[in-house]
């Protein structure tokens, strides 16, 4: 099956269809280009949001007056900036999610040895909210404020699974199936199967779906209503992740992410 092709060119933004301020998408647009891939220099910046290079000069110096992007002299690249940082933490304070859940993760992360982690949705992705890392030299981990896709992660699976029914079909509409690596589920087919998979035994797992190499284990957090509101899961190398190890992990992750559940109400 051939590859899907890379879409390029400013992604489509809600400034079409509902009146919002156009400039000041294109630099949210911008930053968010920034923090998944820090270190592009302007005409690579330029040439990803398919606009000309003037104009995302001067979207980048304005956010560089704000302290929300800052450039490397030395190398002539780009990358979001410490004012990021503040209103990440006032993010942080406001949702209170990532500390309550972080005595649960150390628990996790003790009783498996991997590192665990908690991820929220956001659009079309996984926002990585909180973390603990394992004690191991060699570990699997994506630092918090990563986006990890939906379809390429135990995370964003248990997301699809557990969400909103409409968001499967969004995600295909809007930024495609994107091939991580050969083992990516990259049809709408595949993933429903495995979504069926994942309601039957309670979580998700990612056979180096997203990175070669690692495994990821995942299992859904509900609030007092029942609704979906996180996921949490456990990410290590395939040497120790083995399959024979699956069926045991996910009951600890499962056990874990109702943990969490209960002390949110759920």
């Amino acid at each position: 099956m051939a590859e899907p092709t890379r879409r390029r060119g400013r992604p489509r933004s809600a400034s079409e269809a509902s009146g919002t301020i156009q400039a000041l998408d294109r630099a949210l647009d911008i930053l968010d280009l920034l923090a998944a891939n820090p270190g592009l220099t302007l005409s690579e910046v330029a040439e990803e949001m398919g606009q000309s290079p003037s104009t995302v000069h001067r979207v980048l110096h304005t956010l560089a007056a704000r302290r929300v992007a800052e450039s490397d002299p030395a190398t002539q690249t780009w990358h979001i900036g410490p004012a990021t940082f503040r209103l990440g933490a006032a993010f942080m304070r406001r949702s209170g999610l990532g500390e309550r859940a972080r005595p649960f993760l150390r628990t996790l992360m003790e009783h498996t040895g991997e590192t665990a982690n908690l991820g929220i949705p956001e659009e079309n992705s996984v926002l990585s909210l909180a973390q603990v890392e394992t004690h191991e030299s060699i570990r699997a981990c994506f630092a918090p404020g990563t986006r990890l896709p939906l379809h390429a992660s135990a995370m964003g699976k248990v997301l699809l699974t557990f969400g909103r029914p409409e968001r499967l079909q969004q995600l295909i509409d809007t930024t495609g199936l994107a091939r991580c690596t050969d083992k990516t589920l990259i049809t709408r087919d595949a993933l429903l199967e495995d979504m069926q998979r994942i309601r039957t035994r309670g979580f998700a797992f990612d056979d180096e779906e997203r990175t070669r190499g690692m495994r990821c284990i995942a299992a859904p957090v509900l609030d007092h209503d029942g609704k979906l509101v996180a996921a949490i899961s456990i990410s290590g190398p395939t040497q120790r992740i083995g399959h024979e190890h699956v069926k045991t992990l996910g009951a600890v992750v499962v056990a874990t992410a109702g943990d969490l559940t209960q002390a949110l109400g759920g």
